[in-house]
């Protein structure tokens, strides 16, 4: 992709990354649907163009849409249970409330529950403030509709998302008991500072074994990670979609977890172990409103 420094597309180019990202959950297919919107936008009759940043937003949005299309049979042929692509990000990310919220590993799985038309909306309308009449011609809908369909997940994601806002300093030493407490693989460690009705979500892809569906209970979720090797295991806490995290090698394959916390437990745990969703993990993505 070989653009101009002072190219809209430039400019624009995070804001456009992390509109991808929030409606596919995927920043692979993120990338995907940016390099089909600079085609479009390098072919596109220019002349009649007042608002780039908007013009972009919407063919990102259409590319989106259709990508996240033909991804639905994909996704349910996939093996095991199937979680967001985790990022990694600067401090810069978490300082934005709204923004490191919607990238989260937490609100991107709540995004999965929703119809491809109506996360679109939502993360338009709610993370980057798009006008209805905007939004409107990015997904092919009359205004009206658009406002019906935004009350409607807003109302979905709000019964579904975390509701306790946890601070970062909070969340960073949840993270760093976690990991000790790993490491260990002491029962009464791990128990200490996981919820009792903590849910384990991992995602293997079907490459790597982990749990196919979702292990429900302290008891059960600790007795599973203390049969990690842990002689074998190596962690690091780093900042992932917008908050603390950990970032994991298992006899040298890579992985990564991210925690949802209610009451100072860890009420969520999402252990991404596919290598094809580890290849962001060394450099900060750029995400921005």
């Amino acid at each position: 992709m070989t653009t101009a420094p002072d190219d809209p597309f430039v400019t624009h180019r995070g804001l456009l990354f992390t509109v991808a990202y929030e409606i596919l959950g995927s920043a692979a297919d993120a990338e995907d649907v940016l390099q089909e919107s600079w085609l479009r936008w390098a072919g596109a009759d220019r002349s009649g163009v007042r608002d780039a940043r908007a013009y972009l937003v919407r063919t990102v949005t259409r590319q989106s849409l259709n990508r996240l299309r033909t991804l639905a049979r994909r996704r349910e042929d996939y093996v095991g249970e199937w979680l967001p692509e985790p990022l990694l990000t600067t401090h810069d990310v978490a300082e934005d409330v709204v923004l490191a919220e919607s990238v989260s590993m937490a609100m991107l799985t709540v995004l999965e529950t929703l119809g491809p038309t109506e996360r679109a909306v939502f993360v338009l309308r709610e993370v980057f403030d798009v006008p209805y009449g905007e939004i409107a011609g990015a997904v092919g809908k009359p205004a009206a509709t658009v406002r019906q369909i935004a009350r409607r997940a807003r109302g979905h994601v709000a019964a579904r998302r975390p509701r306790v806002r946890v601070s970062r300093s909070e969340q960073q030493a949840v993270v760093a008991r976690f990991l000790a407490a790993l490491h260990t693989g002491e029962l009464r460690e791990l128990l200490e500072v996981m919820a009792p009705d903590v849910v384990l979500v991992a995602d293997g892809g079907g490459i790597v074994a982990t749990a196919l569906s979702p292990v429900r209970g302290a008891l059960p979720v600790a007795e599973l990670l203390a049969r990690v090797n842990r002689s074998a295991l190596e962690s690091a806490l780093v900042w992932l979609n917008g908050a603390p995290a950990g970032r994991l090698a298992f006899d040298g394959e890579p992985g990564a977890v991210s925690l949802e916390l209610a009451g100072g437990k860890i009420s969520r745990i999402y252990v991404v172990r596919n290598p094809h969703k580890l290849t962001r993990l060394d450099h900060p993505a750029e995400l921005t409103r």
